[in-house]
This record gives structure tokens, sequence and C-alpha cells, in this order.
């Protein structure tokens, strides 16, 4: 936890009373005393600094000053066949500690029917794992959630809408005959460049699947020869789209 992440209801005249598992942090991970000031933000808002005027119990008061803006999301967008609920918390924290704008969770043939009747996707509520990856990068802005239950419909009525201004269009699969680096060619030195990047479930994108992407324009790339886990494939991906951004 490098920020410690306030939410705007918490605020009353421009102190906040914090309780759980953020007190504790600042207990006994920092340990924090009367007087020292922690790196704090607002969900959706200013970073500033807490200075900590009391401690009692469980609880640490905070007198909070919010002054700069957090850095601005990264324009990639993220199309994620819905995985396993556990691994899905772990996804949606990492993919907001490297930064995305928007995440579009999506069926797909090899998505097992139970993960959608999962309570954070019937929630409708990734507030909890999102603000984990904020936490750890030091950011306020939650990226935006959409879920979308049938594939084709998301593929070949509320996809094109997306893509008028994304030019890069890449999609994970084996059998891809280029690089990521590749396939994400004009984003070289190119930082405000929008991307969109699909990434199917663990037993892949079928073939039908595969075919309505590149009708939208998507390029398949292939990761290697490794086989890797959902939750090891979206930040390493993230991350080369990130380092390709800042090659000049």
């Amino acid at each position: 936890m490098n920020l410690i992440l306030l939410h705007p209801r918490e605020l009353t005249n421009q102190h906040v009373t914090l309780t759980g598992r953020r007190a504790e942090h600042i207990r006994k991970i920092l340990r924090a005393t009367v007087g020292d000031t922690l790196r704090v933000g607002m969900l959706g808002g200013l970073l500033g600094t807490g200075c900590i005027r009391e401690m009692a119990g469980n609880t640490v008061l905070l007198e909070v000053q919010l002054t700069s803006e957090p850095p601005p999301l990264p324009p990639t967008d993220l199309i994620l066949a819905v995985p396993r609920p556990i691994m899905l918390k772990r996804v949606l924290a990492q993919a907001a500690s490297m930064g995305v704008s928007r995440i579009f969770l999506v069926n797909a043939n090899r998505v097992e029917k139970s993960f959608f009747s999962s309570t954070l996707i019937q929630s409708n509520d990734f507030t909890e794992p999102l603000c984990l990856g904020l936490e750890q990068a030091m950011d306020t802005r939650l990226p935006e959630i959409s879920v979308h239950p049938r594939f084709r419909p998301f593929v070949e009525d509320f996809l094109p809408g997306l893509l008028r201004d994304c030019p890069i269009r890449l999609l994970a699969h084996p059998e891809g005959d280029r690089t990521i680096a590749q396939a994400a060619e004009g984003l070289l030195g190119q930082p405000d460049q929008r991307a969109i990047l699909a990434i199917g479930p663990e037993g892949g994108w079928v073939d039908f699947e595969v075919q309505r992407f590149k009708e939208q324009g998507f390029m398949p790339f292939s990761l290697g020869a490794r086989i890797l886990r959902v939750d090891t494939a979206v930040p390493a991906l993230l991350g080369q789209l990130s380092l390709l951004r800042q090659i000049p």
C-alpha cells in the first residue's frame, strides 16, 4: 500500500477517520505515529498528504491536504474473457496497477457459464480489487468496467463503436505470426496513441472468436512458446505496451 486511498464520503472538514485495513497498515506496517505525514489520494480525485492527528485503539485520524492531479490513465483498453472469480480479482488489481482506461469483461466459448454468476460479477461492483491496484500504483483514477455476457453482440454490435479512434487493435493468440512489438509498431514513441488489447480465457479463443476479431481489424500476436496464465499474461502484456510507448 504505497498510497492511503480515501473515499469522498469519509472526508469532513479536511479530516478523515480511518479504521480497518488502512488503519492497521498505518499502525503495523508503516509504524507511523502522531505527527507523521503519509501519502494519500481521494478516489477519483487529487493526490496529497495526510498528517496523523490522533491514534486511538484501531482508529487513525488524518488531517488531509489534497494538492496535485493524479497521472493520466494510459490510453489502453482491455478486453478480457472472464476468468475464475478468484483470478478475476487479481487481474483487476493488476490492470488497475499497470493502468488502463477501460476494461470489458466478455464471454467466450471456453469461459465457464458459472463465472458470470459469481458474486463479484453479479454485484457489478469492482471497486475493492481496483483500489488495491491503485494503492500500489499511487493513482486515484478508476478504469471503467462493463460486463458483456454474450460474445457475438459484443464483438459485432458494441465493439465497432469503440474502435473508431483506436487504430492499434491487438489479439493475444498462440497461433499469431507476429510478436506484440510487431503488431503494435504504431505505438513506438506514441504515448497518447490509443490501443485495445484482447486477452482470451486460459483455454484460448476458438477459431470463430478469432475470426470475428480479425474482421474488426485486430492483429493476432503470439506471446512466445511459453503458455501463461491469464493473471501472468495481463501484466506482462500491459507492461510491454507501456515500454513500446516510451521507446523514441
